[in-house]
């Protein structure tokens, strides 16, 4: 059964409708015919506004009608339909927002004085419509305004209507119950037009005081703050108040700003950039913004409690982006406002943001997260911000004389100055990739020229303030050359070395940018000049010069205008032909680079961030961030778009690395641990390596790939083996202190050596692997084309024949391996002899790591001893006289290219637990036989005349 309540909510919304009808008839209709004309900007923002509220009526009207329908059905079959098919309560806020909107667009027009201005329009009309208007409003005056009339008859209905609609479901949760399926739904109803109520008393009371502001205004203030959105929350001349240091005649409260009036002058502050701060005293409290800081006393407390409270709650509104519901300050969010907030800031006052406009993230009148600063010129900046300065990952856009020109700064910023890690990419098209101080490069960093460039260079070294200072290697791709050595205030100055494209290499000493005093010169036939030099390299004055064949020349050495290098001296050709050894010895930058100082400028912001304690804020500052630069021209917008990865991202965050750092401690975990670490790029370990691998191929691939730097090199891998393993060690111990425990002792010179190079140096040793191993065929080049020579020699024997020329015992031949056909002798099969042995070792050039060559030849060995055991039936240990000629036949047939460069790398990359133990021996028994095959050539042409080698066949 359908109660009595819901027949009277049917006859409401039926009345309504009625009066819904007429009003429209009556009044909206007319009111738009004589609307001002929107001839200017008061005429046409008045017919926008009625225009609003005819909009809003029909909406209204539309709302009505559906709920008068869920009514009607409601009563036709009270057995089929509940309560809870009514739109009132099924829907209720769809209601409301219906009644709302028609409120807010009748009380801008309201403020406006719309109505007033279309009465004047059409004086006579609305005089003659003055009886119909009171048929259709209660308690209507006669000696009010028409236009008082027109508001009135506009916004009465719907009060009336809304009053109604609580007192009837009131009476219909009075009937309902508590127990009644639809009673929460009713309880809802009853609470969203309760609340309404009051919000459309509070609407008309904040349009009244606008109405009544515009009469005390006059000029400019009026001309600005006259707009329909504003409502008016509190006046200085209700309550007064003072303001200091700025002083304000009047103080003005909106819904949206805070206006301090001074004169003609109109101050505005957006309240969604104020932050309140309480009084001590209960008289004061304090206002933030932007640029200024205000104080505001009231005579009395309750005068600043009444202001900082409103003050406070607008503010919190205008952060919601819409006006309270139902009255100011009634609703669920918490009373004080965040600190944290968004929002666009135009700075106006003198300094570095002058007409700068901020747009992003705020706290306590400061920029403060993330944002972005544009200036007038172009300049922009987008990043992170602390306490109004750039702090953090930050990229900036200076742009240059051409349009289409910027300087880009992707960086880390500290306090508003460039300070960590940074790329930067030039309108000269050149781009920096390294380190920043004080917002100068600073430390280590990589200065490259841009590919068209006329005269095209790239610095890979240490700055200071801005200039290289330091060691560090630049190359100079027009001239062909590649400097390595010192450097003060932007010039060459110290000890260092200049290679050649052509292979000529110096070695001396350089001030302000020239060569001074004494050095050394080495060609590319090894002929070596000791003395004095011209800026050019050119020989000059005292000198000695060592030629390939021994012979010596020392005097004074000149050049002159088309008489080409002249010297005045003694040419001594009695000297032996010099040992090839003494050559190779001949290397560069040894005595004059100690290893330990030479990249000191990669290692120390680890270091700071590991003293620091690892901080992850300081990750990407320190340990520097992963973004690909193009050198293509781009837009400015585009250039403020930084597609980069964080350590974080792939790496993880520095707790969950130091977490799984302490999770691989045991020897069987630790080298599958730095193994991953040391192949990933945004792990603190792995980027270390990555930027040693930079400086290592800066220095010694393409131009500086020369034999003369090979033991600089060697040395300079081993190093950077001892430094990854501290680097470890450092890691170790800051994530032991997290956990409150401390690392053991420091490990003595023998237990770090046993780590570096039986852990550490095999898994990076790949790292720089092509460009060592390139450094080694340079300088062992001589040897191995005779090596080469011999091994072709050696390859035309049959097997037989050559176990015969090496004077291998026939009785350890093993030929039961050679299957002859019927056509075949034993004579004519070749590679079938310990040819387990042969493959064995042909595994040597599979891998890079010493330890494992090593191993390799140690199962040749075996493979070679396993053959002879066969062969004799029995075990047998090979003793030296047999054992070399059968490891100089298996290596012949293993034809091993480059095999001296390969023996000297191991050698000088072998783990030295190993040296006098049987890998060094086996290695030395491997040198026997190279230096043998080498020695073959020679061997083979002083056989009988009658030798040929189509007699080997």
């Amino acid at each position: 059964m359908c109660s009595p309540e819901e027949a009277a909510l049917l006859r409401l919304e039926e009345v309504f409708l009625a009066t819904l009808a007429r009003v429209n008839s009556l009044v909206l209709k007319p009111l738009l015919l004589a609307a001002p004309e929107p001839s200017d900007s008061w005429g046409r923002e008045c017919l926008q506004l009625l225009q609003q509220l005819h909009k809003s009526s029909q909406q209204l009207w539309e709302v009505t009608e559906e709920s008068l329908h869920s009514l009607q059905e409601r009563l036709r079959h009270p057995d089929s339909t509940g309560l809870e098919s009514l739109l009132l309560l099924r829907d209720a806020d769809r209601v409301l927002q219906a009644h709302v909107e028609y409120i807010k667009s009748y009380t801008s027009c309201m403020v406006v004085q719309a109505f007033q201005k279309a009465a004047r329009r059409r004086g006579e009309y609305w005089r003659g419509q003055r009886k119909a208007l009171r048929q259709l409003l209660s308690g209507l005056s006669s000696e009010g305004s028409v236009g008082a009339s027109l508001g009135q008859a506009l916004h009465q209905p719907l009060a009336h209507h809304v009053q109604q609609y609580v007192l009837l479901l009131l009476s219909l949760g009075d009937t309902t119950g508590e127990h009644h399926p639809s009673w929460a739904l009713v309880v809802n109803a009853i609470t969203v037009f309760g609340n309404l109520q009051s919000f459309m008393k509070q609407a008309l009371d904040q349009a009244a005081a606008m109405q009544a502001l515009w009469h005390t205004l006059r000029g400019r203030p009026r001309d600005v703050l006259c707009t329909p959105a504003h409502r008016l929350l509190q006046d200085s001349h209700d309550v007064p108040v003072t303001v200091s240091p700025l002083r304000a005649e009047r103080v003005l409260l909106f819904d949206d700003v805070l206006v301090l009036l001074q004169g003609h002058n109109v101050h505005s502050f957006d309240l969604r950039l104020v932050w309140v701060d309480p009084g001590q005293d209960g008289r004061t409290f304090h206002l933030l913004t932007p640029e200024e800081e205000f104080s505001f006393c009231a005579k009395d407390s309750q005068g600043q409690a009444v202001w900082q409270w409103k003050v406070t709650q607008a503010v919190r509104q205008a952060l919601r982006g819409k006006k309270d519901f139902p009255v100011l300050g009634a609703g669920l969010e918490p009373p004080e406002p965040p600190a944290h907030r968004c929002a666009a800031y135009t700075f106006r006052a003198e300094g570095r943001l002058c007409q700068a406009t901020y747009e992003g993230e705020w706290c306590r009148g400061r920029p403060h997260g993330k944002g972005t600063l544009k200036w007038p010129d172009g300049r922009n900046h987008a990043g992170n911000f602390c306490q109004g300065l750039e702090h953090g990952f930050g990229i900036c856009l200076l742009p240059q004389a051409s349009e289409d020109r910027f300087d880009c700064y992707k960086c880390h910023w500290r306090d508003g100055i460039m300070c960590g890690y940074g790329i930067c990419e030039y309108s000269t098209d050149e781009v920096y990739k390294g380190y920043f101080q004080e917002g100068l490069r600073h430390g280590f960093g990589v200065l490259e020229s841009g590919p068209q460039t006329p005269q095209p260079f790239r610095y890979t070294g240490h700055w200071e303030r801005g200039q290289k200072s330091g060691y560090g290697v630049e190359e100079d791709s027009d001239r062909g050359e590649r400097y390595i050595g010192m450097w003060q205030a932007g010039q060459r100055h110290g000890p260092g070395v200049m290679v050649t494209q052509a292979g000529v290499c110096y070695q001396g000493t350089f001030q302000a940018d020239k060569i001074v005093g004494a050095g050394i010169l080495l060609s590319e036939d090894d002929s070596l000049y000791e003395g004095s030099f011209s800026r050019d390299l050119t020989l000059m004055g005292k000198g000695k010069v060592t030629f390939p064949n021994g012979f010596t020349l020392e005097g004074s050495f000149g050049s002159g205008a088309g008489r080409g290098l002249h010297t005045q001296g003694v040419l001594d050709t009695a000297a032996l032909p010099p040992d090839p050894s003494s050559t190779r010895k001949r290397q560069l930058g040894l005595g004059a680079f100690p290893v330990e100082s030479r990249w000191q400028g990669v290692y120390s912001p680890f270091r700071d961030f590991v003293c620091a304690g690892c901080p992850g804020d300081l990750q990407e500052a320190l340990l520097g961030f992963h973004v690909q630069s193009s050198r293509k021209l781009r837009k400015s917008q585009d250039y403020l778009c930084c597609e980069r990865a964080h350590p974080k991202d792939s790496g993880g965050s520095m707790e969950d690395i130091l977490e799984e750092l302490l999770q691989h401690r045991e020897s069987k975990a630790l080298q599958p641990y730095l193994r991953k670490a040391l192949s990933n790029s945004l792990h603190p370990l792995g980027k270390l390596l990555r930027t040693l691998m930079l400086t290592f191929q800066a220095t010694y691939a393409g131009v500086g790939a020369n034999k003369h730097l090979q033991e600089l090199a060697q040395e300079e891998v081993k190093q950077h083996a001892r430094e990854l393993w501290a680097a470890y060690r450092s890691l170790l111990r800051v994530a032991l202190q997290r956990k409150g425990q401390t690392l053991e002792e420091d490990e003595d010179a023998e237990t770090r050596d046993l780590q570096v190079h039986g852990l550490v140096l095999p898994l990076m040793l790949p790292s720089f692997y092509s460009e060592l191993f390139t450094l080694y065929l340079l300088l062992h080049e001589r040897e191995d084309s005779f090596y080469s020579q011999g091994i072709a020699n050696l390859s035309l024997f049959p097997d037989t024949q050559l176990l015969e020329f090496l004077d291998v015992q026939k009785h350890l031949w093993p030929l039961k391996d050679l299957r002859l056909t019927s056509n075949q002798r034993c004579s004519l099969v070749r590679d079938k002899c310990f040819l387990s042995a042969t493959e064995c070792l042909q595994k040597i050039m599979t891998t890079v790591d010493p330890r494992e060559k090593l191993e390799v030849l140690e199962r040749t060995y075996g493979e070679i001893e396993g053959t002879v055991s066969r062969v004799l039936g029995r075990e047998y240990k090979l003793p030296m006289d047999d054992l070399l000629p059968l490891l100089i036949y298996v290596v012949s047939r293993a034809r091993i290219q480059h095999l001296g460069a390969e023996i000297h790398l191991i050698r000088d990359m072998m783990d030295p637990i190993h040296t006098g133990g049987l890998y060094d021996f086996l290695l030395t028994a491997l040198e026997s036989c190279y230096e043998h095959i080498q020695k073959e050539d020679m061997r083979l042409r002083h056989l009988p005349g009658h030798w040929h080698s189509r007699e080997l066949w």
